[in-house]
């Protein structure tokens, strides 16, 4: 059969970061990788790609929802007849992704005849982890469904809050192993033999969680990075996420916002300028006057 690692975490807690990081250093092995991006215009997917070559993006909401799974099932059936024999499949969750419902969904639809779930991974950011995990319960339960939790951006945080966050993830989970990293480099085994049988759990999300909002902007002008982050203070307490790519007078930069900080990455020039937002349902007043200052020049899309 064909194994399966589920690599979870929230949103910006560097996935992405990690996967193409395994997908340089495993380019001789046969992957597929599959990725699920929130948003309906794919970031991840397509940086995924610069580095691998069998990626699939499955955009526009989680694959456990209940308007994406039949798309998610039709593209896991689909990759024995498009790419033979492939030695393991890696597959990126959205970060609002319950992991718990992996299980269910092969068994409920025979899929487990083909693959079998070898690993459940989740990626956590020490920035974020305990802000959020008491306001949105998917970061716990991506935490107790994982195997392994990828501890990254260590450089960032003192050590002591590092063991702390780790002591933290093992009250929840307290089989979980754990490794630490740095820009997701660390290479941990993917496809190991798990003992035992995984138990059916969790639902599948609701199309529309109300929770989270998202906008997708076309960025027609040119958007100097220490502009738009000295912006986002306004916003901090509500806006999850912040990714995409922006003009400027210097060139084309990728830019990426979590709760843990913003950065701005020069990039050779082919991807369209444009950002994903992703924030607290119910925007105020300042999200709002955020979101029309960026709309400035641009047509906007919305979820």
């Amino acid at each position: 059969m064909i194994p399966i690692c589920l690599v979870t975490g929230f949103l910006g807690s560097g996935k992405t970061t990690f996967l193409r990081h395994i997908a340089t250093v495993q380019a001789a092995r046969r992957w597929v990788y599959l990725v699920n991006e929130f948003s309906p215009k794919d970031i991840d997917g397509a940086r995924i790609s610069a580095t691998a070559p069998d990626v699939i993006c499955v955009p526009g909401g989680s694959i456990f929802c209940r308007c994406l799974v039949t798309e998610f099932i039709a593209r896991l059936q689909e990759i024995p007849r498009r790419f033979g024999a492939v030695e393991g499949v890696v597959i990126e969750a959205s970060g609002m992704a319950n992991p718990k419902v992996m299980a269910t969904l092969l068994r409920e639809t025979r899929l487990d005849q083909q693959y079998r779930l070898a690993t459940v991974l989740a990626v956590v950011d020490p920035g974020s982890f305990g802000k959020l995990r008491r306001t949105l319960p998917t970061i716990v339960a991506q935490v107790e469904a994982a195997d392994l939790a990828l501890i990254n951006k260590t450089d960032l945080f003192p050590p002591e809050s590092v063991a702390a966050l780790a002591a933290e993830l093992q009250s929840l989970n307290t089989g979980l192993k754990i490794m630490t990293c740095v820009r997701g480099a660390v290479e941990p085994d993917l496809f190991g033999n798990r003992e035992t049988a995984r138990p059916d759990g969790g639902e599948y999300a609701l199309c529309r969680d109300p929770l989270f909002e998202t906008v997708t902007l076309p960025v027609r002008r040119v958007l100097e990075p220490a502009v738009l982050a000295s912006r986002l203070h306004a916003v901090a307490d509500e806006l999850y996420r912040l990714k995409g790519y922006v003009q400027t007078a210097s060139g084309l930069f990728y830019v990426d916002y979590t709760q843990a900080g913003f950065n701005a990455t020069p990039v050779t020039p082919g991807p369209e300028p444009v950002v994903v937002l992703i924030h607290r349902g119910s925007p105020s007043p300042q999200m709002k006057q955020f979101v029309a200052w960026l709309r400035e020049g641009s047509s906007l899309g919305a979820l």
